[in-house]
Parts: C-alpha cells; structure tokens; sequence
C-alpha cells in the first residue's frame, strides 16, 4: 500500500527535517529516494512535493543549501541550519505527540505481526 499525497503532504516538512538531521547534507533526488527505501515504497515523494517544501524551509531559515559542480551538472545540496535542528526536534515531538492523539482519537488496536 503507498500512502495517499494528502497523508503525506500534512508530513512532508517534518520528514525533510529529520532525515537532514540524520543525513547532515543532502540533495533532491536523493532525499526521495532514501524516504522510498526507508518506507519500503509506501512513501513515495514526488519532485512536485519536494521542492517547493525545500524552498519553503529554506525561506524559513531552517536549511542552507550549497551548489557543488558535477562535471556538468550542478547539484544542490540541503543541510540544517542552526534553528532547523531544534525546528526538527519540535516538529518530530509534535507528530508523535499528534499520532499518539490519533491512535486515541481512533481507538485503534496494536497490530500483532503475523508469524
């Protein structure tokens, strides 16, 4: 099962923030892909989603970039800046915090993995 855009959307911010946090630096495409392999494809961001929330955490001083040349090619790498690591830890505390709130809300079950 992927997982709708509209799931994701609410998310995105927060998943950037935190794999900057774990990764120090890194670039568009790269960044999809690791959340693809992390989820094992149940998320899958697209360059229309990504981007803009790049640009978003940039102007909001959360992330620096740095353009490294690549025979051709130019890649732009992403890093947290100062107040984008305590950014991140507030954001990852209020999602927990947010998914605790819907496991109530839902009353949802603990799921037991089939052996």
């Amino acid at each position: 099962m992927i997982y709708s855009s509209e799931l994701i959307k609410g998310t995105l911010k927060t998943i950037v923030l935190k794999l900057l946090s774990d990764n120090t630096r890194m670039y568009g495409y790269e960044i999809t892909q690791k959340v693809k392999e992390l989820t094992f494809n149940k998320i899958q961001i697209t360059e229309g989603a990504l981007y803009p929330t790049l640009h978003a955490l940039e102007s909001d001083g959360l992330v620096t970039t740095e353009t490294e040349y690549i025979g051709k090619r130019v890649r732009k790498y992403y890093r947290l800046s100062e107040s984008g690591k305590g950014k991140t830890v507030e954001k990852v505390n209020e999602l927990a915090d947010f998914m605790e709130t819907m496991v109530f809300l839902l009353d949802l079950k603990p799921r037991v993995a089939a052996l």
